[in-house]
C-alpha cells in the first residue's frame, strides 16, 4: 500500500511542477479589458524609422499576446522586412480569418509594430544591412514555400507559429529563437516528425507538436509536452516554460552594418 501512495506523491509534486509557470502566468498577466474589435493595433513605436534607413534592407521579428483567455500561455508572431530602397516595411503573419487570395497567409494585415489586439509586441531579432538582402530574398522563398497556406488550427498546429518555425528552419541565418509560449512551432506532420529545430539549426523530433525534443545551439534544449515547451539554455543561461517564454539572460539575436 505505500509504494502505491509514493507514487501518487511523486506525480502529484511533478504536476504541480509542471504547472506552476502557468499558475505564474496567470498571477501576473492582465489580458486588455477592451472587446476584440476596440483592442488596439496601433504601432508601438518599436520598428526604426525605414524613411529615415531607406538605403538600408531591415528584418525584424516581433511576437505578442494573443488576445484574451489564451494570452495567459500564447504568443503570436510575425516577421517584417524591407529591402534597400524602400521606404515601407512588408509584414507577414498567418492570421486563422482568411482574406485575399493567399490562404491564411496575410501580407500587411497591420502595421509593422502594431499592438496585437491591445498586446504590446517584442522583438525577438533585428538584422539590418549587411547581407540582409540576401536573407530576404530566402525569407520570401520561404513564405512562398510554407505548405499549410490553406489550413489553420490553433492546436496543436498548424498556425502562426508554424509559419515563423518554418521560415527559421529555411534561412538559419535570421538566427530565430520562438519561445515556448509559440504554441504550434513544433508542429510537424507525421511523416515528417524529424528535422531542424526552429532556428534551423541542431535537431527536432515532435509528433504533431504534442511530444517531442529540441536540442540546438540557439534554443538548447526544450521539451515539448502537449504543446507546453520546458528546458534550459546553457548560454546565455535561461529557463524555458510555459506561459512565462524564456527566463533568464537576454541573448543577443541582432546584427547590423552599414556594408
Amino acid at each position: 500500500m505505500r509504494a502505491p501512495g509514493r507514487w501518487l506523491l511523486r506525480l502529484t509534486l511533478l504536476l504541480l511542477i509542471l504547472a506552476a509557470p502557468l499558475g505564474v502566468s496567470w498571477l501576473t498577466y492582465t489580458p486588455p479589458d477592451s472587446p476584440w474589435s476596440a483592442a488596439s493595433r496601433a504601432s508601438a513605436d518599436l520598428a526604426p524609422d525605414p524613411r529615415e534607413l531607406a538605403d538600408t534592407a531591415i528584418v525584424q521579428v516581433y511576437t505578442a499576446r494573443t488576445y484574451g483567455w489564451r494570452g495567459y500561455f500564447a504568443t503570436h508572431p510575425w516577421i517584417i522586412l524591407k529591402r534597400a530602397g524602400d521606404t515601407a516595411f512588408t509584414r507577414y503573419d498567418v492570421v486563422r480569418w482568411r482574406g485575399g487570395g493567399d490562404g491564411v497567409v496575410r501580407r500587411d494585415y497591420t502595421v509593422a509594430d502594431g499592438f496585437w489586439y491591445g498586446a504590446e509586441p517584442r522583438l525577438l531579432v533585428s538584422h539590418q544591412g549587411g547581407d540582409t538582402g540576401a536573407m530576404i530574398d530566402a525569407i520570401e522563398a520561404a513564405i512562398e514555400d510554407y505548405p499549410f497556406r490553406d489550413r489553420y488550427r490553433s492546436f496543436p498546429g498548424p498556425n502562426s507559429n508554424t509559419f515563423l518555425a518554418h521560415i527559421g528552419r529555411q534561412v538559419p541565418a535570421l538566427a530565430l529563437d520562438l519561445p515556448p509560449t509559440a504554441i504550434g512551432k513544433d508542429y510537424r506532420p507525421l511523416n515528417r516528425p524529424a528535422g531542424h529545430a526552429p532556428s534551423g539549426g541542431g535537431v527536432q523530433l515532435s509528433i504533431l507538436g504534442l511530444f517531442g525534443v529540441i536540442v540546438a545551439p540557439v534554443e538548447g534544449l526544450e521539451i515539448n509536452v502537449l504543446g507546453l515547451g520546458y528546458g534550459v539554455d546553457p548560454w546565455p543561461p535561461a529557463l524555458r516554460l510555459p506561459g512565462l517564454g524564456r527566463v533568464g539572460a537576454a541573448p543577443e539575436r541582432w546584427s547590423s552594418s552599414d556594408g
